[in-house]
């Protein structure tokens, strides 16, 4: 689903480990706040209560480099609206291999980073709205390798080198608040989405109703709402309601 520019998607997240749903605090193996069998079960219990688009992520490749491709094919198969999916894609090969599932929208982090070229060969063989680009920020510099390695740039720095290399998309993650439950910092996202002019998905953080009006504010073409689902503190039919501008 392409991004609109009257509305703010609203994607929650179904996170895969060791074939379950979790999810994590600040990204660390073993902090498991929430874990349920079936994410394929998840995913169409958020399709049924209106999601449009179901953000997915393999910490197995993030975490351990090993696909867990048998449950991203559950999920496609269970699902009928469309997926972004991100996690441990390290080659052009695999890469090629999810956008052929027909996955919507592939977030790719640490190889385009690395290697921006694999974004512009993306790009140009399945289309710049399929690709997008992750910048997960850390004290105001990108992570990379699962958050574990920092390098010397800005979220605001790298993203208007990314749109020249073909990103069609921008996910920016606030690694200091994610997974925390505890709101998030306005100012970062604001300044990312007025430095390019390609759709920003924000994640990190958002706790609240009151998160998602702000963030509709901000004027990001849609977010990300993990934990924030799974301990009942924000109702998703509720929150869809702050898709429209």
């Amino acid at each position: 689903m392409s991004f609109k520019k009257d509305e703010m998607l609203i994607m929650p997240a179904v996170d895969i480990k060791n074939g379950k749903c979790v999810q994590l605090v600040q990204g660390e193996p073993g902090s498991e706040m929430v874990e349920l069998e079936n994410p394929e079960l998840v995913a169409k219990h958020w399709e049924d209560l209106g999601a449009r688009n179901i953000h997915v992520i393999d910490l197995d490749g993030t975490i351990n480099g090993i696909a867990s491709l048998d449950t991203i094919e559950k999920i496609l198969n269970e699902i009928s609206i469309p997926i972004q999916l991100g996690g441990g894609i390290r080659s052009l090969d695999y890469a090629r291999q999810l956008l052929n599932l027909d996955i919507e929208r592939l977030i790719i982090g640490t190889m385009g980073i690395q290697h921006p070229e694999t974004i512009t060969e993306l790009s140009d063989e399945y289309g710049s709205d399929r690709i997008m680009i992750s910048l997960d920020s850390k004290d105001n510099k990108v992570v990379i390798k699962g958050w574990r390695e920092k390098i010397d740039k800005s979220p605001v720095e790298l993203s208007s080198e990314f749109k020249e290399y073909g990103a069609g998309s921008i996910l920016f993650t606030n690694v200091d608040v994610e997974g925390l439950l505890g709101g998030f910092y306005t100012d970062p996202v604001v300044e990312l989405k007025e430095s390019v002019d390609i759709p920003i998905v924000y994640s990190g953080g958002i706790t609240t109703i009151d998160d998602i009006k702000k963030l509709n504010e901000s004027g990001v073409d849609g977010i990300v709402i993990g934990s924030a689902l799974y301990k009942d503190k924000i109702d998703l039919t509720e929150a869809l309601k702050y898709q429209k501008r």
